[in-house]
This record gives structure tokens, C-alpha cells and sequence, in this order.
């Protein structure tokens, strides 16, 4: 098969390529730089040059491939809200070119779209797009199904290994920044975790099954106490670790407040039996502790 992978050249996607590759297929890779187009040559894939607002590079893209997998995501907070809507478009241009032909569109989620207060399964559906939080990626996907497109989504938890790891990443930013790694409260607020090649393996193994309406939980570690994050960053940072109450959350931690105190929780049962994925690799709080080079940048 040849799939086209917008988000190619991320931390994600980099990682997708290279196991769509490994596994035989061809990958076509959306890339917006020159950087971009290089490092996707080097790992053996084509490169479809574009960006997530070019919405006919998009289309194009989606056109001559066997299958869709949108990873792509501008990771700018300050302008969140704005960054939800182009995603939005970006996947109604990818369904619309892949409607009525039968081939497969992967959407990527999180469980932050999911209802808190007990551990989300792949049954449970998204809330809907709101303005505390607008992203609407599986929102367009249930609106894409209805109309016969092929789609189905992954929903992601903290995605890691020793150089990045999701959301954490910023707070490990904001933890050298102000001299101290936080949680709020008593810290028992949970957040699940996955290893970045066994999420390019779920990915994989999604988009080869082909089944339409699917939603897959990329989930190895259902839950990882956000204070357990907070020590592990204040060890790799030699900072103190302090806890915040929840009315000094918006202040201390800025965007990230929206997460943290919250449990971004999910089972992955239902995922491991219908995909016979089995998550092997190291744990959130292992990759934080042998990710040394935290430290190393504070001192330099």
C-alpha cells in the first residue's frame, strides 16, 4: 500500500514512516521545508510538499494513495483554538478526497476529548467540540463516516521515549523555566502513556484492518500519577517539587492548566484484542529517568 502521512516528519509521524516502511509498504510524507523533505528521503519515503493549511496539497496527496493516516497538528497553544479549526479543515479535505473510493483515513485524537470521571474505553464516545476545549478531530471523523468515507481514529495518550514525551515535554519546559516541577493537589490526577514505536505500531496495524467507524485506544500504561511525573522531572532537573492548589493552576502552569488536574486516562483492552497489539515498550516514568540530557541543558 502507499500511504500518505500528514505530520510526517514529527515526533509521531517520523516514527509512523519508518514502521509503514519497515513493514513494506510506501509512504508519501507531507512536508513543508526543505528540512522536512530531506529527512523524509533519508528514511526511504516520497515527499508530497505541502502544509496543513494548503488544503488542495492535501487533497492531492490523499488522491494518489491507497490510505490517509493525519497526524499533523500545530502545536502552538497560544493560538489553540485557531490550530483546532485548521485541523478541522484538514481532515475534511482528506475525507472529501477520499469519499466513495472505499480507502481508509486513520484521524488522530486524544483521550482529552473523552468524559472524565471513569477510565474511557474505545465505546465511549468524544464530547463535543466546546470552547474550553475545541479541538473537533473526531467530530469531523463522525461526520466524514456518515458521509461513506472509510474512517476511523486513535485516540493518544502521552506519547514518549527519552526525548519527548507529549504534554510532559512542556512541563519539563516550564519546570526549568520558574526553578520548580509542580502538581496540583495531592498529584493523584492520572495520566495514560504509550512508547512512540509501539503507537507507530497501533497505527499500522489500524490502517491495515481497514475498519471504518473504528476508534483505537493507543494506550500501554492506563494511568500515571501526574505527582510521580512531577518528582521524575524534578530528579532529571535537580528542582524542587512543590504542589499547587487548583486556584494557582491557571497561573503557575498557563496552557497547560487545561490538562493538568485532570485525568487523561483510557483502557486499551478492547484495542489489544481487536488489533492483537501488545505495547512493549519502556514506561513514561522510565524514559523520564533516562533522559538525562535535562540536566545537562540546565548547567550548559
Amino acid at each position: 500500500m502507499k500511504i500518505f502521512v500528514t505530520g510526517a516528519t514529527g515526533f509521531i509521524g517520523s516514527a509512523i514512516v519508518r514502521e509503514f516502511i519497515d513493514a513494506g509498504h510506501r509512504v508519501l510524507g507531507l512536508a513543508r521545508s526543505d528540512a522536512g523533505a530531506k529527512s523524509l528521503i533519508a528514511a526511504g519515503a516520497q515527499v508530497h510538499r505541502g502544509d496543513l493549511k494548503d488544503l488542495e496539497s492535501l487533497r492531492s496527496g490523499a488522491a494518489i494513495s491507497d490510505g490517509v493516516i493525519h497526524t499533523g497538528f500545530i502545536h502552538d497553544f497560544s493560538k489553540f483554538a485557531e490550530n483546532c479549526e485548521i485541523d478541522k479543515h484538514a481532515i475534511e479535505a482528506l475525507g472529501a478526497a477520499l469519499e466513495g473510493s472505499g480507502r481508509p483515513l486513520l484521524v488522530t485524537s486524544g483521550l482529552a476529548t473523552v468524559a472524565q470521571g471513569w477510565t474511557p474505553t474505545e465505546e465511549d464516545a468524544p464530547l463535543p467540540p466546546s470552547p474550553a476545549y475545541p479541538r473537533a478531530s473526531e467530530a469531523t471523523a463522525e461526520k466524514l463516516l456518515k458521509r461513506g468515507v472509510r474512517v476511523s481514529v486513535v485516540r493518544l495518550p502521552q506519547v514518549h521515549n527519552t526525548v519527548k514525551q507529549g504534554l510532559v515535554t512542556y512541563a519539563i519546559a516550564l519546570a526549568r523555566e520558574k526553578g520548580v516541577s509542580a502538581y496540583v493537589g495531592d498529584g493523584l490526577d492520572r495520566w495514560a502513556a504509550v512508547h512512540v514505536l509501539d503507537a507507530a505500531r497501533l497505527y499500522r496495524l489500524a490502517l491495515e484492518k481497514q475498519e471504518a467507524g473504528a476508534r483505537y485506544h493507543a494506550v500501554a500504561e492506563e494511568g500515571v500519577p501526574f505527582r510521580d511525573i512531577a518528582e521524575a522531572i524534578g530528579r532529571s532537573l535537580k528542582v524542587p517539587v512543590v504542589s499547587k492548589s487548583p486556584e494557582e493552576t491557571a497561573a503557575h502552569f498557563g496552557f497547560l492548566g487545561m490538562f493538568v488536574g485532570r485525568d487523561l486516562i483510557g483502557s486499551s483492552m478492547q484495542t489489544q484484542a481487536r488489533l492483537g497489539w501488545r505495547p512493549t515498550g519502556p514506561g513514561l516514568i522510565t524514559d523520564l529517568d533516562q533522559a538525562h540530557y535535562f540536566a545537562a541543558e540546565q548547567t550548559a
